[in-house]
């Protein structure tokens, strides 16, 4: 039976994030000096070894398994897969390999997929789980700590009671596509984005996979090589290279938390089809410059499509967007997966030009039907509240439940108290991860460990001192610390041995791997 109540109607009290005495004590300390880290992708030579050795350095599993074999060599008697380490030492080289080779190879591209999904389904959900005592590696907020607002909770169950799940639009519903385009304009007001420049998405991970194959199967398909910025997320890129040629790009990161594009504008070609770029770098929470990002996009071809993973942006200084973000040929990719802790949700959109997204309908209508028409209430609310808050408005009036359709029966004092409640929980969980993080980064702060503070998102990355492989260290603190932290070769750092470390655990995983990863660190803080 449907519930004749309007929405917001009945709506508890706000839940905030609480942030433990001790992490906040940890974040409040002066940082203490402890060197610089660097990120340089590009391949090492220990990674051109793993080439150099393979009968066939064309075949992803075989680099794949070599590069593991000598992880299982080096790790001596923890060795867990001995006929991976007699694989590596039975090789040979065969053969001398530069980097361009490398990073202009297909095979590249599997090979770390590959070892990506090893990582998941082999080692830590996999024979290594029982030594997990923290797990430090999601890449992700922990859901049960900081969930989605209660505002949002009430638009799913709203939903719910009223059996909101029927077809839609290929590209979403309009008034869900209207409420984003209204918050992205906010977000870079001289853009001026109407519902036609919106498709809601099942989260960014899809819609890049979808856009992979829109573009090099139908719009620019027969062009060039493709060009990706690394460091970057394995199925991003594996979703363009099993598409078409594509040419990794590393972008190094520095102390100064930002994204050097020359590389990249330097790579552009008349016939390059596609350019991905994640605008925020994981693992190392650095930004593109936005005078940088303009000379890139003005730089390419028109035929060129620029796709810009913005969703490690945020939880940092919203800055100034640039208006060149707005271009014809860029395709702005959002989810709600890391900013609304929500990765399970499958739930984004993409912003686009209009003729774009009118082709891209026949395609998404073909090809998937529409996104999940469940979240659309969900997503209208939170692109409507979010532009209230981009715009700093606080006290609501009649207008603002204009902007809803009747359906939802909104009363004005019902929607002030579903918006301050949206306000106070964001705000909130927003300070209490910016302390998770700072604590993260000072606990680290220990002779042997160095790390790279983040400007933006949820990750960071660390080097320690003396390990020469991100896997290999992986391996090492498992077993020692109980730690499982993410090797950064899984996200194209292929050299050196940097590590990712989620900010956004609950204290407990802290309490344990904390005193045990700074013990690692500094020997003389071990105890006997």
């Amino acid at each position: 039976m449907t519930n004749a109540q309007g929405l917001f109607h009945g709506l508890g009290e706000p839940q905030l994030s609480v942030v433990p005495a001790e992490i906040k004590m940890l974040a409040a300390q002066s940082p203490h000096p402890t060197g610089t880290l660097s990120v340089h992708p590009e391949p090492d030579a220990r990674l051109l070894e793993v080439y150099a050795r393979a009968a066939n350095p064309h075949d992803a599993m075989e680099l794949r398994d070599l590069y593991l074999g000598r992880v299982e060599c080096e790790l001596g008697p923890e060795s867990h897969r001995p006929e991976l380490a007699e694989r590596w030492r039975r090789s040979r080289v065969r053969r001398e390999v530069g980097a361009e080779e490398v990073l202009s190879s297909r095979a590249t591209v599997r090979f770390v997929k590959e070892l990506f999904n090893f990582y998941f389904r082999d080692d830590i959900f996999g024979d290594l789980r029982s030594q997990t005592e923290a797990l430090l590696c999601t890449g992700a907020v922990d859901e049960a700590y900081w969930g989605l607002p209660s505002t949002l909770k009430d638009c799913v169950r709203y939903a719910l009671d009223r059996d909101w799940y029927g077809y839609s639009d290929s590209r979403g519903r309009e008034s869900a596509r209207e409420a984003v385009a209204e918050y992205e304009t906010a977000r870079l007001p001289s853009a001026g984005y109407t519902a036609d420049n919106i498709a809601l998405t099942m989260g960014a991970t899809m819609a890049i996979n979808s856009l992979a194959d829109f573009i090099l199967l139908e719009v620019n398909r027969g062009q060039g090589t493709s060009l990706c910025g690394i460091p970057n997320y394995p199925p991003l890129v594996e979703s363009i290279g099993r598409r078409g040629p594509v040419q990794l790009v590393p972008l190094p990161c520095t102390s100064s938390g930002e994204i050097p594009l020359r590389p990249l504008i330097d790579a552009l070609r008349p016939d390059t089809p596609i350019v991905l770029l994640q605008t925020v770098a994981n693992p190392t929470g650095a930004l593109v410059r936005e005078d940088e990002l303009e000379l890139l996009i003005r730089s390419a071809s028109p035929e060129t499509l620029i796709i810009l993973d913005e969703c490690h942006e945020w939880l940092g200084d919203p800055g100034v967007l640039s208006p060149a973000r707005a271009a014809p040929n860029v395709i702005r990719v959002s989810s709600l997966s890391k900013n609304w802790s929500a990765p399970g949700l499958k739930v984004g959109w993409f912003v686009a030009d209009g003729a774009f997204i009118d082709e891209y309908y026949e395609y998404a209508s073909t090809s998937f039907g529409g996104p999940p028409s469940f979240f659309y209430t969900l997503v209208e609310v939170l692109a409507r509240m979010e532009r209230w808050r981009v715009t700093e408005t606080t006290e609501l009036d009649g207008t603002h439940c204009g902007e809803f359709e009747p359906v939802y029966d909104l009363q004005l004092p019902n929607l002030q108290r579903a918006y301050d409640t949206y306000r106070l929980e964001r705000e909130s969980r927003e300070s209490s991860l910016l302390h998770f993080r700072e604590a993260c980064v000072n606990g680290l702060r220990v002779p042997g460990i160095t790390p790279l503070p983040p400007r933006y998102s949820i990750n960071m990355a660390a080097a320690f001192e003396g390990a020469t492989d991100s896997y290999l260290l992986y391996r090492q603190l498992l077993k020692e610390t109980g730690a499982a932290l993410f090797p950064g070769i899984l996200l194209f750092c292929l050299s050196g041995a940097p590590v990712r470390l989620t900010t956004s655990r609950r204290s407990s995983d802290y309490e344990v791997a904390m005193p045990r990863l700074q013990r690692r660190g500094a020997p003389e803080l071990r105890r006997v």
